[in-house]
């Protein structure tokens, strides 16, 4: 009665690993390789590699995410994010820069005011200012006396 409990028991495994077994891609993922380097001139073995398609993939797939992370790094953690546009400016920096801006362009304009007013000074003391005089008569009323 043992036997006859355990025999389909087995089958009914068998079957289930046979379901199981690997597709032909994912075979060829797992089958092993073998890497030799050799010296061209004595044709001596120098280093030998046993890979599979699977450690090949996961090592370039490892590189490939520390180099990414290395230079994500290095651009966060050093100046080197200021020369990407917009990423290393926060806002009490721009605020501070048009504050600045704004005062720059107020000192100028005041600049130009004061030379303007100095050259004219210099024109008129001089006697070199070509300004017409104004001659034009007034018409002024003569002056009345209220009594209240």
């Amino acid at each position: 009665m043992v036997l006859g409990i355990a025999v389909p028991y087995l089958y009914t495994i068998e079957r289930i690993m046979a379901k199981l077994e690997l597709p032909a891609g994912l075979k060829r993922l797992r089958s092993r390789y073998r890497l030799v380097v050799m010296n061209d001139d004595t044709y001596e073995e120098v280093v030998t590699f046993r890979l599979s398609r699977l450690s090949v993939y996961t090592v370039f797939s490892m590189v490939f995410v520390i180099l990414v992370g290395l230079t994500t790094a290095l651009i966060i953690f050093t100046p080197l994010k200021y020369y990407i546009p917009g990423a290393g400016s926060d806002y009490a920096s721009v605020t501070a820069l048009k504050r600045l801006q704004y005062r720059v362009d107020s000192v100028v304009r005041e600049d130009a005011l004061k030379n303007q007013y100095i050259l004219g000074l210099k024109n008129a003391l001089s006697g070199e200012s070509a300004a017409p005089l104004d001659t034009t008569q007034l018409d002024i009323p003569p002056a009345t006396l209220i009594s209240d």
